[in-house]
């Protein structure tokens, strides 16, 4: 099957859940804040992991 044919038979699929789900979709900017906070907290989790007293970092 040719991609585009299969990818339009998949957002006309999709279409077809939400309608019977009842749930409207999901906006582009509600994915990009999730997103965007979860990545920092990753950067902020890892940033105290680093900087943690008593580690030291491995000098070659």
């Amino acid at each position: 099957m040719h991609p585009d044919i299969h990818l339009a038979l998949h957002h006309a699929r999709a279409a077809e859940l939400r309608a019977e789900a009842g749930v409207p979709r999901p906006t582009a900017r509600n994915r990009h804040g999730l997103r965007t906070r979860l990545g920092w907290t990753l950067v902020e989790v890892g940033l105290r992991l680093a900087t943690r007293p008593g580690t030291v970092a491995a000098v070659h």
